[in-house]
């Protein structure tokens, strides 16, 4: 079955070309991964508007190619304090119920490939506010990588929701 990504409808074969692989990316001096599956966009940093009553992880919303993005600092989503956004910031843009979502980082580091076989479920004992945002983590040959599972950094609350106004 074909799988849609950025409203291209991907064979199984390009399916297959991205299975194990992961944008690794830096935050708060530790190397996390997302599946490059799910990464819609890597943007520099934007002009970002603010908008009252979300929660402070919730910097606001951006522009991206004429539809509304909301941005979140995973950062400070994990319970961290707020770092001032440098050049090597960035957002990496994914999709959440049909629209773009913008998860600021410290900085990305590279592309690689985990197979499956070294992944393994995230650690119980850990009591880490960031924890619960885990759901997995890859061995590599240069270490550890802890594989970021977005939709919980987005809320279990669904706080992050954009709906398009027709």
């Amino acid at each position: 079955m074909a799988q849609v990504q950025n409203n291209v409808v991907l064979t199984e074969q390009e399916e297959d070309t991205m299975h194990g692989k992961y944008l690794v990316f830096d935050l708060d001096n530790q190397q996390f991964a997302i599946p490059i599956s799910h990464v819609i966009d890597i943007i520099n940093m934007q002009p970002i508007t603010w908008v009252p009553n979300c929660p402070d992880y919730v910097k606001g919303i951006t522009n991206l190619r004429g539809k509304v993005c909301p941005i979140v600092d995973v950062r400070m989503r994990f319970g961290k304090e707020p770092q001032e956004y440098h050049d090597r910031t960035c957002i990496i843009v994914v999709e959440e119920q049909g629209a773009p979502v913008g998860l600021v980082i410290d900085s990305v580091s590279e592309v690689i490939t985990i197979d499956d076989e070294n992944i393994s479920p995230p650690p119980k004992f850990s009591t880490s506010a960031e924890a619960r945002f885990i759901q997995g983590v890859g061995r590599t040959d240069s270490g550890v990588k802890l594989i970021l599972d977005y939709q919980a950094v987005l809320g279990e609350d669904n706080v992050i929701r954009v709906e398009e106004v027709e």
